[in-house]
């Protein structure tokens, strides 16, 4: 594993790992509460990330002994409403660009995840836990409803689900969290690393252009209407279907052999 050149973050590490990089929040003694220094470099890194063409996919974890216990409470006592309106507008940037970046956004997720750490998981497009995580919008019990962890949560989970979390603000284990559809797959702590890496070896195995255009596509169509969403992705898949990669997707298992992306 190596850094990416030209990066200089405080509180995060950037690095690569084959054809994924990794994004490492990197607070481990705030159990990486996503201060708005923090979430400024989540967002230039996915950038960063995104930006070479050799990434195929963005893994984000957590240094210690969490992911992320969402916001830092510490900066948001006594604060104006200019600072605290900038705090979750640069939070909903982040999970935002999660989704228009070209590449799959995985979390590899252990300890907790709550708040807008929960948030975060439920914003990637793909997650992997680690057995013994827990899951959890709390902010109702400190008199700070989760209103922005909802938007991600309620679309992954549906919302009596949701409703429960968010009401409650107790948590849930992480067989629970894959039972709703928060994530993905649980396993064992230590095969946490196996599965993420065989999840990003998938990924890397078909075209990106592919990959970037299907991602693009499920975002764009997931809210629409089903006749919407048809028409959409109709043109979606005619302009992917003229696109060199998926020309010769196509001849390779014509001619039973293995395809040779371009990217494009």
């Amino acid at each position: 594993m190596s850094s990416l050149p030209d990066t200089d973050y405080r509180n995060l590490l950037l690095t690569r790992d084959g054809s994924a990089a990794r994004i490492v929040l990197n607070r481990p003694e705030k159990r990486n509460a996503l201060s708005l220094e923090l979430m400024e470099e989540v967002i230039a890194a996915l950038r960063d990330a995104s930006a070479r063409r050799d990434t195929r996919a963005i893994v984000i974890e957590g240094a210690g002994p969490a992911f992320s216990a969402g916001h830092d409470l510490s900066e948001m006592i006594g604060r104006e409403r200019e600072f605290l309106g900038q705090l979750f507008d640069r939070c909903s940037v982040m999970m935002q660009t999660i989704h228009e970046i070209p590449q799959p956004v995985i979390a590899k997720v252990h300890g907790i995840a709550t708040a807008a750490g929960c948030q975060l998981v439920a914003a990637c497009d793909l997650a992997i836990a680690a057995e013994g995580t827990r899951f959890a919008t709390p902010g109702v019990k400190i008199g700070l409803f989760c209103s922005t962890p909802m938007v991600p949560v309620s679309r992954a989970v549906g919302r009596k689900r949701a409703m429960q979390m968010l009401l409650t603000g107790e948590p849930i284990d992480a067989a629970t969290a894959l039972d709703w559809g928060l994530i993905n797959r649980v396993v064992p702590r230590e095969e946490l690393e196996p599965a993420v890496l065989e999840l990003v070896q998938a990924v890397a195995r078909s075209s990106a252009y592919t990959v970037a255009t299907g991602k693009h596509a499920f975002y764009s169509q997931i809210d629409r209407t089903e006749d919407e969403a048809y028409e959409h992705c109709e043109q979606v898949m005619t302009d992917n279907a003229l696109a060199h990669d998926a020309q010769e997707g196509m001849t390779a298992f014509l001619e039973k052999r293995a395809p040779v992306w371009r990217g494009e």
